[in-house]
């Protein structure tokens, strides 16, 4: 079974501590002491003068026409990909950042004596991924009894195990599962089952016939071929081609994005005792042995897709699993076996669907493998918080959430399109969300893992196996809020509708984001539009589903719902005619739930900014008004270069607008217009009735 995330990431393209109610009087000093800020020129600002890189604007762009090479364009014309690159832009410097903090980190423990239980885990795993000679030693060997049990299947009744037993092999299969939380009562997990097993970024690379998806279907095939050599397959090309025919029919099989992203068609408990029946031809108690879990209810994210897979499995021939076996798990392994191996899967997924010219360098590859939440990525984040994130940065952002709150409350309150009964229940959902700023209160116990500095495929397959028992272990028990999903060392931010939270990991607590020393125009612009895009991601299309308790229910009035749908799909149809690349256009409906949160968030914090001022005028600062400081922010918040084949895979498999479509998000903003004199016959002009107000 495949082993998933148990936290509920509804991920923006960005974010445990108790979630604690501000009074009034509070709030009136918080915004008392945000206006006074602005009162000073900023002085100590990280970037720029008071928080932004002027440099980086081509002002002989109008900003109505083009907003993000108005705020980025200089430097968008002049910046070089790194080779190891696909993307860069906001979040990749601070990514790069972090990354080079936590190697000074793991290179002073490896190179210590006398270290700590869990330093010595830290230290061991990456003197063992660093260790090249040895590895490229051992070549394929670290993996040859998985191939040899792959090799010994003869009947297709034998293949749920093998499929169940993927959380531990790192292969690919058709049908996945993993722990989650029980979407009618958070206080309980639960396990989903649901469909996956391409190789490919998304379905659309096996059925879309423009040319350059043959093309990457043919070089994959290629690449197919070459990974089943290292393990001495006969007639590997031959194979290789059965093996996207097979792939071809589960694409077909599957929903398109937009649809596996519905609350409503993705929720469909079953008792565990009746996935026979329901779901016939297919030995459930076989796939779900290798986990151990004993959860009784589960949820089929895709029923139809998952017959039609269980039918495609039975029609096809146990050679061809067994190939499509072996290549997925050399591939899914490459990182973790000899050099040649990791090269030549590199030189697909890499060059061939990202455009990245090099690999990365193996300190990197090696902290990226150790960083994951079911990895050592809290061990490592124990430490980095205490080197790097200051308490004070903590605070500050506690009190920008709470402007934030009372800013979308009292939007509620002004909705003219939304009802007393449904605004009620919005505020109440407000009211109960939980913010977790910098790092857990309570870290992850690393007691009675054993990690080798010889033996890296060992280590991995003992850190699966320790995360998998420790989920067992409590899969009957009460759910734990205090869990996150992320590590304080990753640039991201996230919301879990499940427990109505909003997380902040430390990493993204620091410039472009967020600066303590930077305008108060800018951290509003920056930081403070992402915590309101977390925050919309309660109330975005998806979001919405659930109530105040995180549990997915309908607190709306029918008529409200209407009129929140038709804004929603006024959305979708103006990010759906952005057209990145040739004949590829933004999926506007897959990407709906970022969209709600970049346009929502924007306005949440452009008055939680305005409410900080406390009545009084924003100075000028190097001949920008307030307003101007705050779009800008936003807009290089988001500025990026991409590699072609980048976009590509973020148009078909992401759900996020590209960083230069999400610049352009204040187009929907009345303020933004005023701030930069955007008027009729400007590119991205909208009438007043065309623009997308929400939240």
């Amino acid at each position: 079974m495949q082993k998933t995330l148990v936290a509920t990431l509804v991920a923006s393209a960005l974010m445990l501590g108790a979630c604690k109610e501000n009074t009034a009087e509070q709030q009136t000093a918080q915004a008392d002491t945000a206006a006074g800020q602005v009162n000073e020129k900023t002085q100590g600002a990280e970037l720029g003068t008071f928080g932004v890189e002027l440099s980086a604007r081509d002002e002989s762009v109008k900003p109505g026409d083009d907003f993000f090479m108005y705020a980025s364009g200089s430097w968008y014309d002049n910046f070089e990909m790194p080779a190891d690159k696909t993307r860069y832009g906001a979040f990749t410097a601070l990514a790069d950042r972090s990354e080079e903090q936590v190697k000074a980190i793991i290179e002073d423990l490896a190179a210590g004596k006398d270290l700590s239980g869990e330093e010595k885990l830290i230290a061991d795993f990456y003197n063992a991924y660093m260790d090249v000679e040895t590895i490229n030693k051992k070549g394929i060997s670290p993996i040859e009894p998985l191939l040899d049990e792959i090799d010994a299947i003869d009947s297709v009744e034998q293949l749920p195990a093998i499929f169940g037993n993927a959380w531990l092999s790192g292969t690919n299969t058709p049908i996945w599962g993993g722990m989650w939380y029980n979407r009618l009562d958070p206080n309980e997990y639960q396990v989903s089952i649901g469909v996956g097993g391409l190789g490919l970024p998304d379905r659309d690379y096996y059925l879309e016939e423009e040319e350059r998806f043959a093309t990457i279907r043919s070089q994959y095939v290629e690449h197919i071929a070459q990974m089943l050599g290292f393990a001495g397959v006969d007639n590997p090309q031959q194979k290789a081609q059965g093996i996207l025919e097979l792939e071809t029919r589960i694409a077909q099989a599957q929903w398109p994005r937009e649809k596996r992203r519905d609350r409503d068609l993705t929720l469909n408990q079953v008792a565990r005792s009746e996935m026979a029946e329901g779901y016939p031809g297919f030995d459930w108690d076989a796939y779900f042995a290798p986990s151990g879990f004993k959860v009784p209810e589960l949820n089929v994210t895709q029923p139809e897709p998952v017959r039609d897979v269980i039918k495609i499995i039975n029609e096809t021939p146990v050679e061809t699993w067994k190939d499509y076996l072996t290549y997925h798990s050399i591939s899914g392994n490459a990182s973790l076996l000899s050099e040649d191996i990791y090269l030549a899967n590199f030189d697909f997924y890499g060059k061939t669907l990202s455009g990245q010219q090099e690999p990365k360098a193996r300190w990197k590859r090696a902290i990226s493998e150790m960083s994951g939440v079911e990895s050592l990525g809290f061990a490592i984040g124990k430490v980095y918080v205490d080197r790097y994130f200051p308490q004070s940065s903590k605070e500050q952002m506690a009190d920008l959430v709470e402007n934030l709150r009372k800013a979308l409350g009292e939007r509620i309150r002004d909705l003219d399109w939304m009802g007393e009964e449904t605004k009620q229940n919005a505020l109440e959902k407000l009211q109960a969300f939980r913010p977790k700023i910098g790092y857990p209160d309570k870290w992850q116990s690393f007691e009675g893992l054993e990690i080798s500095d010889q033996d890296l495929l060992g280590n991995v397959h003992n850190l699966r196996e320790f995360f998998q028992a420790q989920d067992v272990e409590r899969e009957l028990e009460k759910t734990d809020r205090e869990r996150w999903g992320m590590p304080p060392q990753q640039v991201n931010a996230y919301y879990n509708s499940s427990f109505n939270e909003i997380v902040f990991p430390a990493a993204i607590l620091q410039a472009p984001f967020f600066d303590p020393n930077a305008d108060p125009a800018v951290n509003y612009g920056a930081i403070g539009a992402v915590i309101g895009h977390e925050m919309g991601h309660g109330f975005d299309d998806q979001g919405s589903k659930s109530d105040a308790q995180g549990i997915q229910s309908n607190w709306w009035t029918d008529a409200d719902r209407a009129a929140f749908e038709a804004k929603t799909e006024k959305l979708a149809e103006q990010y759906s005619q952005y057209e990145p690349i040739e004949g590829n256009f933004v999926n506007g409906r897959n990407s709906l739930g970022e969209n709600i949160g970049d346009v929502g968030g924007l306005a949440m914090a452009y008055h939680a900014y305005k409410l900080s001022l406390n009545g009084e005028e924003a100075p000028v600062i190097d001949g920008l008004t307030g307003d101007q400081r705050f779009f800008l922010a936003w807009a290089q918040v988001w500025r990026e270069k991409r590699t072609e084949q980048s976009m590509l895979n973020q148009l078909r498999a992401g759900t996020h607008a590209p960083g230069r479509y999400r610049a352009l998000a204040p187009r929907n903003h009345d303020a933004w217009y005023q701030a930069f004199d955007v008027e009729p016959g400007d590119a991205l002009y909208l009438a007043p009735e065309e623009r997308v107000r929400i939240w």
